[in-house]
């Protein structure tokens, strides 16, 4: 592990027992915030009901929808744009003020469009994720070199070459970046939309365990979903420094 990464494990260990004991001390009112070991044994409460484990696969396979469909959608509208200078000068505006818009007015449409079920929710972490995803995948599109391109002319590379061999490996580190934006913005979505609308999912359990006042689930759900995530991150982000030690080392 490197300085900074122990640093970084100190601050979070520190920060942790921090909280510990206030909320052991009393400093910290019950009502409010819980102990951080009461949130692990409510998370191991929770994985031990099958309530509670229907709503986790649930939402995981609700943002593995999103997800997919908003890495797919994205790449391929950043290379689309790429491709058309003139379209994406039209459209350069309203991708900068995208995320000012308030997605979650559509929920009734997509609610008429696909009907009562998951799909209105993978359509919300779609959208929260897509755009993330295209703006990347342009701006690494931007910043590969043409020398490149014009490497792949002299060689005659097929089309399907250019992108897998050339293309794809080029613009790798603006890839990473928007598979974990998408990893992120497909978590927002679908959550925000269990907490509101849905009638099952973990946000739609978090919220309930907030109005009955059971901090315990509450705290434990919020806990499994923040480790998840973390856990997803940091394999990705794993995966995206053994790549970059791979190509330094060629």
């Amino acid at each position: 592990m490197t300085r900074a990464g122990i640093i970084r494990l100190g601050v979070l260990v520190g920060a942790v027992a921090v909280l510990e004991a206030a909320c052991r001390a009393g400093y910290v009112r019950r009502q409010a915030v819980i102990a951080p070991s009461e949130m692990v044994r409510g998370a191991w409460r929770v994985l031990g009901t099958q309530e509670a484990r229907g709503h986790i696969v649930e939402t995981l396979t609700t943002v593995s929808l999103a997800f997919a469909l908003s890495v797919i959608g994205g790449f391929a509208i950043g290379g689309l744009l790429h491709r058309l200078p003139r379209f994406r000068r039209a459209v350069d505006p309203l991708l900068a003020s995208y995320y000012a818009v308030p997605t979650f007015v559509f929920y009734p449409v997509f609610i008429v469009l696909f009907g009562l079920n998951r799909w209105p929710l993978v359509a919300i972490g779609f959208l929260f994720a897509v755009v993330a995803v295209a703006i990347n995948t342009l701006d690494g599109l931007d910043r590969l070199p043409r020398v490149f391109m014009r490497t792949a002319r002299v060689l005659r590379m097929s089309p399907t070459q250019t992108l897998f061999r050339i293309t794809i490996p080029a613009i790798a580190p603006w890839l990473f970046t928007a598979i974990k934006f998408a990893v992120a913005y497909s978590f927002i979505g679908v959550i925000a939309g269990e907490f509101v609308q849905a009638g099952s999912g973990i946000g739609f359990a978090i919220a309930f365990a907030y109005n009955s006042f059971d901090n315990l689930t509450m705290y434990g759900l919020m806990l499994l979903l923040f480790a998840f995530v973390c856990t997803l991150n940091m394999g990705l982000w794993t995966w995206e420094q053994k790549l970059y030690a791979r190509r330094g080392g060629r």
